[in-house]
């Protein structure tokens, strides 16, 4: 009975250790549930100064960056399908703008176009957040990027 009882216990330990690695991990990026409460703040977006002076000057990236700070609220309750969240640590699709990696990413940059864009026919961070998942971001043209005011 030791015999069997040994053997079948570690098994059952790798079983269990290993389900750990197997476990599906959650596709979707980090971000936000809830909007930001009263009078709470976000680190800023960086400026089109900041951009300028750090080498930036493509329209879609600049666009970017003035939606973030437009609609910040919005952005941080969006995921950002780079995966920056596992990388870099980012929070949200918000966080993409706070530092320099925005630029460098079309990911971030067609995230937070398609976002401004959707905010400003009425959609909710909800709905965003699932036309995101769905990848409806890919539709943004990077070349032609609509203007944010």
């Amino acid at each position: 009975m030791k015999k069997v009882i040994l053997p079948l216990a570690i098994v059952c330990l790798v079983a269990l250790t290993q389900a750990e690695f197997m476990a599906p991990q959650s596709d979707i990026p980090a971000y936000s549930k809830t909007p930001l409460a009263k009078g709470q703040m976000l680190p800023k977006a960086l400026t089109a100064q900041q951009l300028a002076a750090n080498g930036v000057d493509h329209p879609a990236a600049l666009a970017a960056y003035k939606a973030a700070d437009r609609i910040p609220s919005v952005m941080n309750q969006q995921p950002c399908y780079c995966y920056c969240d596992r990388q870099h640590g980012h929070k949200s699709l918000h966080s993409c703008f706070e530092g320099m990696h925005g630029a460098n990413c079309g990911t971030c940059v067609q995230e937070a176009l398609y976002t401004y864009k959707m905010s400003k026919k009425g959609w909710t961070a909800s709905q965003i957040r699932d036309g995101i998942i769905r990848h409806e971001f890919q539709q943004i043209d990077l070349q032609n990027p609509e203007p944010v005011k």
